[in-house]
């Protein structure tokens, strides 16, 4: 990690969630001045000597041929992954051309970042055990600070699950369960992120909206729109949702929702089942019962979601420790 005072050029291919829980935060903690970058430019040798240069998820042609030039010069390069992205094959069963993404900007390219001496960063212990070898630093998420909901404080009737290209698997098992869920619940609402393969999946479901995807920093604004009650975070056991992290958890809750989660995932392991969240297997009987037992009972959310937003606190009270090697934390 850099020292305090040190200039860091954190390399990204734009502003992300993966910045701002963990890279931002954790680098503000060790009191770097940090310079934020795109893919496509690099500074000169002169301009990086003495600074760090850390990578988000992705390396790119003019940022590798800039730091080979001035490696000697460089106090330090790092690659930060929240996904388990250096090796190809944990990627298999995801969209093509995200594969392909991947493959380009981060598993091609740990060969040059091991020739580099590069660091490794990673956001789970899952990954910190895969990646031993090189000796990784574990860098887990915390709560994007001073955000809460917009409105009112009890959660609305809005079921939500906000996946990305990578939670396609997640989405698809889902429709019958929100299917279900909207037929027994004439007062629920749906609202989902996608595309047009999206809309059209659940063109048949009453009272979904499908919402495009949008930059984080929208998104980061959307989140926090009100009405939302219950959020979903389903995982199934492939290879990529290994690497996963607790973040689905910390995203619910900054909505002002309530989260259902799957058993054994990395939310799972930072819940309590029935106290801050629900944790249920990955059966779609028991995801509809558990959404509507939520819907069913506002008080009770209530109480959850304030407890929930006391695990948040505590687990970013405890990821900052680990930033700054106060302790140490396996969350």
């Amino acid at each position: 990690m850099p020292a305090a005072g040190t200039p860091v050029h954190l390399v990204e291919e734009r502003d992300s969630p993966t910045a701002a829980y963990y890279l931002l935060p954790a680098l503000a903690a060790a009191g770097a001045l940090v310079r934020r970058h795109g893919l496509d430019t690099a500074p000169s040798v002169r301009e990086l000597a003495g600074s760090w240069v850390v990578f988000n998820r992705y390396v790119s042609g003019p940022w590798k041929r800039a730091v080979a030039a001035a490696r000697s010069e460089l106090a330090g390069v790092a690659y930060f992954m929240d996904d388990d992205l250096l090796d190809v094959a944990a990627s298999a069963g995801l969209p093509a051309r995200y594969r392909w993404k991947l493959y380009r900007l981060a598993g091609r390219q740990a060969g040059w970042l091991a020739a580099m001496g590069a660091d490794v960063w990673v956001s789970t212990p899952w990954l910190a055990a895969k990646y031993a070898a090189r000796r990784p630093r574990l860098l887990p998420p915390a709560a994007l600070s001073g955000e809460v909901p917009v409105g009112a404080a009890l959660p609305g009737n809005r079921v939500f699950y906000h996946g990305t290209a990578s939670h396609r698997a997640e989405i698809a098992w889902l429709r019958p369960v929100l299917a279900a869920l909207v037929a027994a619940e004439p007062e629920a609402e749906v609202e989902l992120v996608g595309g047009r393969a999206v809309a059209r999946a659940y063109a048949g479901v009453p009272r979904v909206t499908v919402v495009q995807p949008m930059p984080w920093p929208t998104f980061r604004r959307f989140a926090l729109w009100p009405g939302r009650g219950v959020g979903l975070a389903p995982q199934l056991p492939t290879a990529f949702n290994a690497a996963r992290s607790h973040v689905k958890f910390l995203d619910i809750t900054r909505s002002g929702a309530v989260g259902v989660y799957a058993a054994g995932s990395a939310c799972a392991a930072v819940v309590t089942d029935g106290v801050d969240g629900l944790v249920v297997p990955m059966e779609p009987a028991a995801w509809v019962a558990a959404t509507r037992r939520l819907l069913a009972d506002p008080a009770r959310r209530r109480a959850m979601l304030a407890a929930a937003r006391e695990t948040c606190v505590r687990l970013s009270d405890a990821a900052r420790r680990s930033w700054t090697g106060e302790e140490e934390t396996t969350e």
